[in-house]
């Protein structure tokens, strides 16, 4: 991550930033996505844990009737079972999809996504996006005190600021969903997070982080 390079060199490490390898996953550009819709998707991606999905995943779902105009689609992996997700899923007109996470970001409007890398790949996509994390109270209380960070997810990481909402903890319920997945709706916040999509890119580096890192090895062999 681009911040980093600055603390390495605070404490005496030789670093370069070569960028970040998700720019040339992402920009390949053709990512399989099985289900055809007439409706906008909001997509779902509640975590890669059991643990995880199981304390978020009906958090994300708790709002699904309130927009009845859109189509909520889970992105799944295959470490899970997909009658965990069902059981949770329950008769929720809910949609899910296997390993598909880039398709499903490449054609969704918006996505409530869990805290992680995911966050950064649905930003990449230019996807609009709300940031989700419950964890128990004694360990969330616990990273709590060693995290010093005003923020939890990457791409207000690297921004160092508020660009994506977060919600945390006891904030992650039905109501704060409803009304931040409206205002990320809404056109003059979706333009405002698009632009700061723009930023975040520029802030990451242009594509080819793994060919300039070779290079970096090489020259560095060849010294």
């Amino acid at each position: 991550l681009p911040f980093e390079k600055k603390f390495y060199q605070e404490n005496n490490f030789e670093v370069d930033f070569v960028g970040h390898p998700l720019l040339d996953e992402i920009g390949k550009d053709n990512f399989s996505f099985s289900i055809k819709l007439d409706k906008e998707i909001i997509a779902l991606l509640p975590g890669s844990r059991k643990q995880e999905i199981q304390k978020i995943l009906p958090q994300m779902l708790s709002i699904v009737d309130d927009f009845p105009h859109y189509q909520f689609v889970v992105a799944t992996t295959n470490t899970v079972e997909g009658n965990f997700y069902k059981e949770i899923i329950g008769s929720r007109n809910v949609l899910f999809v296997k390993d598909e996470t880039y398709g499903l970001l490449k054609n969704a409007k918006a996505a409530l996504v869990t805290s992680g890398t995911a966050t950064l790949e649905t930003a990449l996509f230019n996807v609009p996006q709300i940031v989700c994390y419950k964890t128990n109270l004694t360990s969330f209380q616990i990273a709590k005190r060693l995290v010093k960070t005003k923020f939890i997810s990457l791409v207000n990481i690297i921004m160092d600021k508020l660009v994506v909402k977060e919600l945390i903890q006891s904030e992650l319920n039905a109501r704060n969903l409803k009304s931040s997945l409206v205002e990320i709706l809404e056109k003059n916040n979706y333009n405002q997070m698009q632009q700061d999509y723009k930023d975040l890119k520029v802030k990451l580096g242009d594509a080819g982080a793994s060919n300039r890192l070779a290079q970096f090895i090489v020259e560095d062999i060849s010294k």
